[in-house]
This record gives structure tokens, sequence and C-alpha cells, in this order.
């Protein structure tokens, strides 16, 4: 076997899945990065979208494009459909007002081939969006979109070794748990774990530890096989720094987090940087807007 191909199967995100955003919108504040008083764009949404899609292109990521979900806000931010390991698909349980997508996702990828499994409706499940494989790890988050349930269940059906994590809560002044108005839910500022952490490559991540709990900071920390990059409470927060896609070679991720942006470029990665501000209305970033089929 020739390095060329040793180094193509050591690629990630090598194929993702995108949608449009015919329907993207942002009436329903279902995040705590949302403002359902601010307008959104779809125009400028659009050319977002796109020019996301170019540098996947230019990084040598093939991207298969589908139709929006119809009148579905969130239809853009396809990472959070399902997981995807192998010929598996384990389908999302979204909060109430995505539940239309779900229908929609597990037909069409189906239609692509996955042997597609739905979890109990009980158990709620976020996707890529709080599933993030690295090597023989799962990073699972916990307690905001996915339910602790789903752990097992996840490590059961990929044959992964899950590591669940937990993120910092959102709290009023009171210093009560924020419940989400239009879910229900808890919520948090990281409330999928894509927002906080990151898989550079198959054995490399960055993260924010500011973004975690204790017991969350100690097992990462605990795999000492992992090369770890740590990216700033500001750069996460305020710049999405860690929402990128990485296939190991190329990453493409924010314009609003120079020092990530130089620590991956000193470790040889080749950067692209798409200015991103409308789709952050949603809560999205550059990688809500794809699933990883391959």
């Amino acid at each position: 076997m020739g390095f060329d191909t040793i180094e193509a199967m050591s690629l990630i995100n090598k194929h993702v899945l995108m949608s449009g955003t015919d329907y993207f919108d942002d009436g329903y504040a279902i995040n705590a990065h949302m403002d359902d008083k601010i307008p959104v764009d779809r125009v400028k949404a659009a050319q977002e979208h796109a020019k996301i899609a170019e540098y996947m292109q230019s990084a040598g990521i093939a991207v298969s494009k589908i139709a929006a979900p119809k009148n579905c806000q969130d239809g853009v931010y396809t990472a959070n459909w399902a997981l995807i390991h192998g010929n598996t698909a384990v389908m999302a349980n979204l909060p109430n007002i995505r539940e239309s997508e779900e229908s929609y996702a597990k037909d069409v990828l189906k239609n692509l081939g996955y042997n597609t499994i739905k979890l109990p409706k009980e158990i709620h499940f976020s996707g890529q969006g709080d599933a993030l494989p690295c090597g023989k790890y799962l990073f699972v988050g916990t307690n905001y979109r996915t339910s602790p349930e789903a752990h097992q269940l996840l490590e059961q059906y990929l044959k992964l070794d899950v590591i669940g994590l937990q993120t910092v809560p959102q709290t009023n002044s009171n210093g009560s748990l924020v419940i989400n108005k239009v879910t229900g839910w808890p919520d948090s500022f990281f409330y999928d774990l894509d927002l906080a952490l990151a898989v550079i490559n198959q054995n490399t991540i960055a993260w924010c530890p500011d973004a975690f709990t204790a017991e969350s900071c100690k097992k990462i920390r605990d795999l000492k096989e992992l090369v770890k990059i740590e990216v700033s409470l500001d750069e996460a927060m305020n710049g999405f720094a860690c929402n990128l896609v990485s296939t190991g070679k190329s990453v493409i991720m924010s314009n609003h987090a120079p020092i990530l942006k130089k620590a991956l470029i000193d470790l040889g990665l080749t950067v692209y940087c798409p200015d991103v501000t409308e789709l952050l209305k949603g809560g999205g970033f550059i990688r809500c807007t794809t699933l990883t089929l391959n």
C-alpha cells in the first residue's frame, strides 16, 4: 500500500451532505445564540452557505447537495439529522420545533443506502452536532440536546468507545438553570458539543476547557494519547472557533478565531475561512451545515 493510499485512508470528513437555506429563519429561538427579534437575510445566508460548500470542495471534500426540508427553519443544519459511522446512520430525536425534519432526513439517508436506526422517542439525540468520532473514540454531549441514556446505545450500535461530556449550563442571575422556552429543555451556550470541541484528525482535537464541567475536563485530559489544542473561551463563544470541518489536511473554520487558526497552520494544515454572520442567527455555523457521510 503506497503512502498516498495510506494518507487518503486516514483523512476524515471526506464526503458531506448539505441542505439549503430556502426556509432558514430564527422565528423560534431554540438555543442560547438565537434572538427571534432579529430578522434573517435569507439571500445573504444563501451566499454564505454557497461559500462554505465552495471551500469544502477546495479542501477536497465531496459535497452532496439536497433540497431543504420544506418549511423547516433549521433544515440547513444537516449535522443534527444523524450520526453516520460506516453504513449505519443513528437518526436524531430533535427538539419539538425540528421534529418535521426527522422523517425527511431518514428518507434521504435510506435512499443513499444507509441502515437507519431510530432511538426511542424519549431519548434525545442531536446527531453529529453532539457526537464527534475521533479514531476509536466517540465524544458525546449530555443533558442539553442528548440524553445520557443515548450513550450506551451509541456504543452498542457503532462499536466506538463513548466519552460522555457535559458543557457548562446556562444559568440566570439566581444561579438556576435556564430552561429554553421553546424546547422545554435545559440550555447552554454550548448546547451542542461541536461548539466546544472539534476533531482535527484521528488523534488530535481542539477544545475549550472553560466550556466544560470539571469532571468532563478531567475525562479529556486523561486521554493521554490524543493531541489537544486549547481554544480560548472568547474564540469559542464569540468566534465559534470549534465549529469547524477538518479533513486532517485542510480545515474550514471561523474567520474570527485567529489564535486557533495560527495553531492549525503551525501544524501544517491548510485553512479556509469563509465569512459567516447570517447563519449565526440560527445558532449554527460551519460544522452545523454539513453531515459527514464518510
